[in-house]
């Protein structure tokens, strides 16, 4: 609400000196016009517009509870940019209305030029939101993939959630997402990180941190993030490489790729490249190869079967192996496989999958022995 102050009165003195007559202006600066003040966040955010013929004059912010009769002086600030100025006042009380005007000082007499009017804003009693559950770290080669449970997202004041990392005992702030899900690819190989999530309403008030999710990212060529070709199609596409120094994601538009992830209002599909064809059934697994010191309850997919491939594509599921026949460099034969360890959307809400793969560079060879493409 605003109310109409009685701004200052310009003085102009008059005066004789020895035989020379001057004129002293005593200096009255422009008032500061539009003021606006908001909540959020547990503090007063006051802005205004510099007033016509402002020549760098500062501000100051007064202010009083709704309830007091007389302004006092909170701060005076020189925050100014294209022609706005702000000032944030975070000593405030839960329930409490409070009322501010702006002036503007002149350096040299001290006359203020006050706003027009004054602006009342009332501080809530905050009521933060739910911290966020399940949240689970994936490590991926220089990255890690975060996700978590979307109940906070139901919540009809939700904003987005807050994404921290542990770091020198601090936790500091790496982003903001409104999806599920988080890609830190600041992340580096062979170190262990440690993140939290809090989400955040729209009068910026934040829930207490989620459960920690830790995570090393290490270099393999697993764990590969693949695009849907709608949301970031140079990184939607997927050629199995004979080398382990090849780059295995490409564009989705490239000629040579094996599959290219593609979603619709549906699901997500790996859909074959051209020349290329996939086996009709998908395998729920829990790894690519089950070996010497795998799980107990390991169930893997590694030999391809000898019929039953088309070029069509094929639906994508988490823990779904696909196998792949495709023509290598010298035009033979040659069976790849595909395992989705998850999907899920990342801090811009684009649609990815984060897959294992292997190779079996040997023509015609059926046994997906991943230590053939893997380290």
């Amino acid at each position: 609400m605003g109310r109409w102050k009685t701004g200052a009165v310009a003085v102009a003195v008059l005066v004789a000196a020895c035989e020379e007559d001057f004129l002293l202006v005593t200096g009255v600066p422009a008032p500061p016009e539009d003021l606006q003040g908001s909540y959020y966040a547990y503090g007063v955010d006051l802005s205004w517009r510099l007033g016509t013929g402002w020549d760098g004059e500062a501000f100051r912010v007064y202010g009083k509870e709704r309830r007091d009769q007389a302004f006092f002086p909170i701060a005076e600030t020189t925050s100014c940019i294209d022609g706005w100025c702000s000032y944030r006042d975070t000593n405030v009380s839960s329930g409490v209305v409070y009322e501010y005007y702006v002036a503007a000082v002149d350096p040299d007499s001290g006359a203020e030029a006050e706003s027009a009017y004054s602006v009342e804003v009332h501080v809530p009693r905050p009521t933060p939101p739910p911290a966020p559950e399940g949240a689970q770290a994936v490590a991926l080669d220089q990255a890690v993939y975060l996700h978590w449970d979307d109940e906070p997202s139901s919540q009809e004041d939700f904003a987005v959630y807050r994404v921290y990392v542990r770091n020198d005992g601090e936790n500091v702030l790496l982003g903001e997402t409104d999806s599920p899900g988080f890609v830190d690819f600041l992340a580096k190989n062979g170190v262990t990180y440690t993140y939290f999530v809090t989400s955040l309403d729209d009068q910026g008030h934040e829930s207490d941190y989620g459960e920690a999710a830790s995570a090393t990212p290490r270099p393999d060529y697993g764990g590969e993030v693949v695009y849907a070709y709608q949301d970031s199609a140079e990184v939607s596409g997927f050629r199995f490489q004979e080398t382990e120094l090849a780059q295995a994601v490409v564009p989705g538009a490239d000629p040579t790729r094996h599959f290219r992830l593609e979603a619709d209002s549906v699901a997500l599909w790996l859909v074959p490249g051209s020349g290329v064809e996939v086996h009709a059934e998908s395998r729920w697994t829990t790894a690519l190869k089950c070996g010497p010191g795998s799980d107990p309850d390991c169930v893997s997919w590694e030999v391809a079967p000898r019929s039953g491939y088309a070029p069509a594509p094929i639906e994508a599921g988490p823990s779904l192996a696909y196998v792949f026949r495709v023509l290598g460099e010298d035009g033979k034969v040659r069976y790849g496989a595909v395992r989705i360890a998850l999907t899920g959307l990342d801090q811009a809400d684009r649609e990815l999958v984060v897959l294992d793969w292997a190779y079996q560079t040997q023509p015609g060879n059926r046994y997906l022995d991943s230590a053939s493409s893997f380290r």
